[in-house]
């Protein structure tokens, strides 16, 4: 190919749209074939892969190692910053639960954000609040230990949440 019929291969490329461009080389057949067929043979990633696996396990081990559930009982009525936390946390799973459950499941609306724009970052403040506040909550029982082991925990939860949608 000269520098001319590159140049003209070239116009012709992006002048048109990339779904009604007609291909030059007069192949367009073998490649809607060949296209259709790789996207047919696609399959989704499975829902519970090593990733996954790795958090789920992560905040399990973090959660009998660190006596998690013991601290947080034990800190409970001591502070209104772990209440206030709890709270928002409460808010933000449920609406997590109402988008996953009944949205999704129930109604059948699989893309609930384009209906309800504001539920995605409502659930998002109220939830990094949360963590906010049960950071200043637990910090003086684990220091500067304490954003990572709450990280691992909440990918832990992310991670088991996303198996359900």
């Amino acid at each position: 190919m000269d520098a001319s019929g590159a140049w003209e291969h070239l116009r012709r490329r992006y002048q048109f749209p990339p779904d009604a461009e007609a291909p030059v080389d007069g192949q367009s057949s073998a490649r809607q074939e060949g296209s259709t067929a790789v996207e047919k043979k696609e399959k989704p990633l499975p829902r519970l892969n090593v990733h996954s696996g790795f958090w789920i396990l992560a905040s399990i081990v973090v959660t009998y190692y660190v006596d998690f559930f013991k601290t947080v009982k034990e800190n409970l009525h001591t502070s209104s910053w772990f209440l206030f936390g709890g709270a928002l946390l409460l808010v933000s799973l449920s609406i997590a639960f109402y988008c996953i459950l009944y949205l999704e499941w129930y109604r059948g609306i699989g893309d609930y954000d384009v209906k309800y724009p504001t539920l995605i970052p409502i659930t998002t403040a109220t939830f990094i609040v949360a963590g906010i506040c049960f950071n200043i909550a637990l910090w003086h029982v684990w220091s500067f230990f304490t954003p990572l082991l709450l990280f691992t925990q909440f990918m832990g939860v992310v991670m088991l949440i996303s198996l359900l949608g």
